[in-house]
């Protein structure tokens, strides 16, 4: 999947307040829980549900696994119907949970004949380290999988079932390279991950990327605003990387830390996985003196597609940067071929970190792939330098009438009020227009905008069809379990969709 390239002795994995795992130590640890595996009698091409809390066990449980069968990382979050609909569609032979868990994973692993496992994790052991504890051996079966298979993981479905994305050990290990590649990380980089590890984000973008350039990651438990910048004393991390909602509450704390603030050396901030504000990206860059590189990335591209480049290169606010790693091209999205640069249609890709396809669904790769290029469901337009600048998720893009409009572009002009934290831009229903817009707002600390200076404030900006008809102001918008905004759906979730 991805070799262990650094050092023997250097740290490999690392967390708040504890002893790092060396490479050589991190080698042992995959090689014990790959014999593990092997001794309950699962096989290259069986599934393993991860169902643990964010950290350091999580990330080397995650290596070891998916460097001889498939890892399954399941948010710990879920409840019991959640839990049964994930194992059976995934077909999971056992299940691995932190000892004495009292998730309701244990229940449903158990009614489905599953095998469970324990992370067992010794007094004042290093980071990473643990042993596992048979509790229930696997019903015996043959394997049905596909061997080579590191890592399975479902869309987040909105309308529809979720579909099953299968990356292969050659998708990862081309993507933890990409990204290593594009932040010319080295042996002497600390990245501090905040990222949920049961998420692409975390386990590509922090963990893999990482162990592909001999650096060390040093696996936070969970995002925590209120103990980021204690943990940044404690670690002394070069980089981070977050999406923009986790970027933003780091900024509300830092007027409180500037002693902290003024001690770090960061070399960079990663953001990825939803689109960052401009204004976001200034304050940021502004307040911990260093670039923040924007990227874009998707699961089936096993992360990273896109990334704007390091100094003294350009970077654009507003833009997701240059092919990262993959082939980057527009396509029409109703006739199939391929766009000039500056022309707006739907963003493809293809490469080596690209999967092969969903799993059981001929149809969604039938929609998917064309010409061997995978359509990304994003619309945008490459600029005559290379840069790709997205307008949005072709389902989320609101059609008034027949006007299309971009969420995104709503949303960066509202981020720009002065009293405005966040703004979500969203298609409602209308009885003759088909959709129309609105907003919804949560104002920065101290601030009570109204909803008609914010219309005022949009329409000296936006042609008139593009102005929110319906402001919601709000204390939280809400959010995914990875912390990203909810654009689709969240008319129904306001009570707007009737």
């Amino acid at each position: 999947m991805v070799d262990l390239m650094g050092a023997a002795d250097a740290p490999a994995i690392g967390a708040p307040g504890r002893q790092s795992m060396s490479y050589r130590d991190l080698a042992r640890q995959v090689c014990e829980i790959r014999d593990f595996l092997g001794h309950v009698g699962l096989a290259d091409g069986d599934r393993v549900a991860l169902v643990l809390p964010n950290g350091p066990e999580m990330a080397s449980a995650f290596l070891g696994v998916a460097a001889g069968l498939t890892a399954a990382p399941l948010n710990p979050a879920y409840r019991g119907d959640e839990f049964r609909f994930y194992l059976e569609d995934l077909d999971a032979r056992l299940l691995i949970v932190e000892e004495g868990s009292e998730s309701d994973a244990v229940a449903v692993a158990r009614d489905l004949g599953m095998g469970l496992a324990q992370v067992c994790v010794g007094e004042n052991a290093r980071a990473g380290a643990f042993t596992l504890r048979l509790r229930e051996e696997p019903d015996p079966r043959t394997v049905t999988h596909d061997a080579g298979t590191a890592l399975v993981l479902h869309t987040s479905g909105t309308t529809s079932r979720p579909k099953i994305v299968p990356l292969s050990r050659d998708n990862l290990a081309a993507s933890a390279t990409n990204i290593a590649q594009s932040l010319a990380l080295s042996f002497e980089d600390r990245a501090l991950n905040i990222m949920p590890l049961f998420h692409i984000h975390g386990l590509v973008g922090a963990v893999l990327s990482t162990m592909r350039a001999g650096a060390s990651v040093y696996c936070a438990p969970g995002f925590n605003p209120l103990k980021f910048f204690s943990w940044c004393e404690d670690i002394r991390p070069t980089w981070y990387t977050a999406v923009p909602t986790m970027h933003q509450a780091i900024l509300a704390r830092a007027p409180r830390n500037v002693a902290t603030l003024a001690s770090l050396d960061l070399r960079l901030i990663r953001s990825s996985s939803a689109s960052l504000p401009s204004r976001v990206m200034e304050e940021l860059e502004a307040t911990f003196g260093c670039p923040v590189i924007e990227s874009y990335g998707m699961t089936e591209a096993s992360h990273q597609m896109t990334s704007n480049p390091l100094p003294p290169a350009p970077r654009h606010a507003g833009s997701v940067g240059i092919a990262a790693g993959p082939e980057v091209a527009i396509m029409d999205e109703e006739r199939g071929h391929l766009l000039q640069a500056g022309e707006t249609g739907e963003v493809v890709i293809r490469g080596a970190n690209v999967t092969h396809g969903y799993e059981n669904n001929d149809d969604a790769n039938g929609a998917a792939f064309v010409d061997g290029w995978f359509r990304t469901g994003d619309q945008g337009l490459l600029d005559d330098r290379g840069y790709l600048w997205l307008t949005g998720r072709l389902k989320e893009i609101i059609n008034r009438g027949g006007e299309k409009i971009s969420p995104l572009e709503v949303d960066e002009v509202l981020m720009a009020h002065p009293a405005v934290d966040q703004a979500v831009t969203f298609a409602v229903p209308h009885a003759t227009l088909g959709e129309d817009v609105a907003v919804a707002v949560v104002p920065r600390d101290g601030e009570a905008p109204s909803e008609a200076s914010l219309r005022s404030f949009a329409g000296a900006r936006l042609a008139a069809f593009k102005v929110p008809r319906q402001v919601i102001i709000l204390d939280e918008i809400p959010k995914g379990a990875t912390g990203k905004l909810q654009r689709i759906g969240l008319a129904a979730t306001l009570g707007l969709a009737s």
